[in-house]
């Protein structure tokens, strides 16, 4: 059953990647504040023949932490039986049922009251949220112009791509913090050597420790790994993620050239009609 409980934050640094792992695992996931809302709205009326997997799943998909949440209690619960993952929330739901659900996810700690205290780090995680889900819109933009039947994968994908950061802004705010004063001081720096500085680990590795251990999805597995794109699903999902993150503070960074060629070729198109498509569906 969930607890609202919260933990202290982490202060300091873990020694190694095994140490964060651990860490992690035994941490609770919070939720948005109003995904943890919308789950007691949907409780109070869960005999109601319309709360289904579908709406709980389209109200979960809202937030990446909430997903990550379902993710892996769905993994640690997986029936033996069972011999294929499931992919995505919605499967994850039919295969717990409502009531299940529903008794299995008590009311969830939130990202709002862990981070009441730490204004500075609740922006830094805003700033990662909206990335993530203009990373998710472009994937699932990506997907139907290909007509992919796993265009709910990608869209899931995308928004998880950067999950640790969430949860590292949740669990070590200051550390966080720190990073990020890093990274504005020397623009040069790149991300993975400052992360080894502050955090004694990379958050790629982290992440990928963290997927194996929770047993989640394969397909999120490789495409949350930005070294494993020959996929064209899983390029998919990295084209995304790079152009959320390249044009998070505007459209004149000079990467996205790269960007809209990388996006032409996948997508079959002309870069100028790729480009355009680019901001159609961030329109």
């Amino acid at each position: 059953m969930d607890s609202a409980v919260c933990t202290a934050p982490l202060i300091a640094p873990l020694p190694d990647l095994a140490a964060w792992t651990a860490h992690f695992q035994a941490a609770q996931i919070p939720v948005l504040a109003n995904s943890a809302d919308a789950l007691e709205a949907l409780r109070a009326r869960e005999d109601d023949d319309e709360v289904d997997a579908n709406l709980i799943g389209e109200m979960v998909a809202g937030d990446p932490l909430m997903t990550l949440r379902v993710l892996v209690h769905a993994a640690a619960n997986r029936p033996p039986r069972m011999v294929t993952d499931t992919q995505t929330v919605t499967a994850a739901l039919v295969m717990m049922g409502v009531t299940p659900f529903f008794r299995a996810f008590g009311p969830p700690p939130t990202v709002e009251d862990r981070l009441h205290d730490a204004p500075q780090a609740m922006a830094g995680l805003q700033t990662v949220l909206r990335r993530s889900h203009r990373a998710a819109t472009f994937a699932i933009g990506f997907a139907v112009h290909r007509m992919s039947p796993d265009a709910a994968l990608m869209h899931q994908a995308a928004l998880l791509h950067d999950f640790v950061e969430l949860l590292m802004w949740c669990e070590a705010p200051s550390l966080a913090l720190e990073l990020r004063r890093r990274q504005r001081d020397e623009p040069t720096l790149r991300s993975c050597v400052a992360q080894r500085a502050v955090l004694n680990v990379e958050l790629a590795d982290l992440q990928q420790a963290l997927l194996r251990a929770w047993r989640l999805p394969q397909f999120l597995i490789m495409a949350t790994d930005d070294r494993h794109t020959e996929h064209p699903s899983v390029k998919t999902v990295a084209l995304a993620v790079r152009l959320a993150r390249h044009s998070a503070s505007s459209w004149d960074n000079p990467a996205l050239p790269d960007d809209y060629s990388d996006v032409a070729q996948l997508l079959n198109l002309s870069v100028g009609a790729a480009k355009q498509l680019v901001h159609d569906i961030d329109a």
